[in-house]
């Protein structure tokens, strides 16, 4: 049925009104043989909480952004090639249900659907399209190198690496590009040159860049001895990501995000502040969500 979409009024009408949602802060998204497969909010696992996110399936991407208005205005875009995701499933855990990691070389995080079909669905049509890309084009679904899940903020009051460093508004809290834990500034004050992540080297433990230094000449290919060396002080503006980019890159906090609720055919409008200096409780991020889900095919 998704082949029959390709040429179709309706399947180029649904990708425009997604890039007009995304406005100029988006890529184009119009491509030859694309088609939109489906949309819907999930609710994202970042490093200051679970968050809503609206996400959209095309048959050879992954898009996802920030909710501004929903199906109205959208930024933050991200775009994932379907031929380097894996899926893992996740655990139950309290409030946290029905969720899946998506795993690639440049982001990897965890997602949550609102209902175990919602999972189910969504985990199903992911996977349909990379397998669908392997089948016609001969790509490769494999990972390699792919990037960590990072630990919530929230999971570690203490550097995950010295485990003695308590962190607070002066201590920042810093993760490792490579496995994902938080630490200090001290114990991630090292840079490596992680080119699936970046092009430019990003913070890194003890630990990894140790690892990494002691490889094989021949696994040395990312590494750039002028950046190796510690960086203290304040981060860089590399590290902007540290934030989820959550907002402008003016450093302005991000605007006030709509998540619309349905209700027996009527919407509700209910705004929900996410700021920097305001932690979202999982079980509000959670419980403000609601099926939210289409397919087309």
């Amino acid at each position: 049925m998704a082949d029959r979409l390709v040429d179709s009024e309706a399947n180029c009408r649904r990708i425009m009104n997604v890039e007009q949602c995304f406005g100029t802060s988006g890529q184009p998204l119009s491509a030859p043989n694309r088609i939109l497969i489906g949309e819907g909010v999930l609710t994202k696992m970042c490093r200051k909480g679970p968050k809503p996110r609206q996400f959209f399936l095309f048959n050879d991407i992954l898009v996802y952004g920030n909710i501004v208005i929903s199906k109205k205005k959208y930024n933050q875009q991200h775009i994932m090639p379907l031929e380097n995701i894996t899926l893992k499933p996740v655990p139950d855990e309290g409030n946290l249900r029905n969720g899946w990691q998506i795993i690639s070389p440049s982001k990897s995080f965890s997602i949550y659907a609102a209902t175990p079909s919602e999972k189910t669905e969504w985990m199903s049509h992911i996977a349909k399209c990379a397998q669908d890309l392997v089948t016609k084009h001969g790509r490769k679904s494999t990972v390699a190198d792919p990037s960590p899940v990072w630990v919530p903020d929230s999971d570690a009051p203490v550097c995950m690496h010295c485990r003695k460093s308590e962190f607070s508004i002066l201590n920042r809290r810093h993760h490792c590009r490579r496995c994902g834990i938080v630490c200090c500034n001290t114990c991630a004050g090292k840079r490596w040159l992680l080119p699936h992540q970046s092009a430019k080297p990003l913070r890194v433990c003890l630990t990894c860049f140790y690892k990494l230094s002691s490889a094989p000449s021949s696994d040395l290919s990312t590494n750039t001895d002028g950046w190796a060396k510690p960086k203290y002080g304040n981060s860089s503006g590399e590290d902007s990501s540290d934030s989820d980019n959550e907002s402008p890159p003016n450093g302005t906090p991000a605007a006030p995000e709509q998540v619309w609720d349905r209700l027996n055919g009527w919407e509700f409008n209910t705004p929900c502040i996410f700021s920097l200096d305001i932690q979202i409780s999982r079980e509000m991020a959670l419980s403000s969500l609601r099926i939210n889900t289409s397919f087309w095919s």
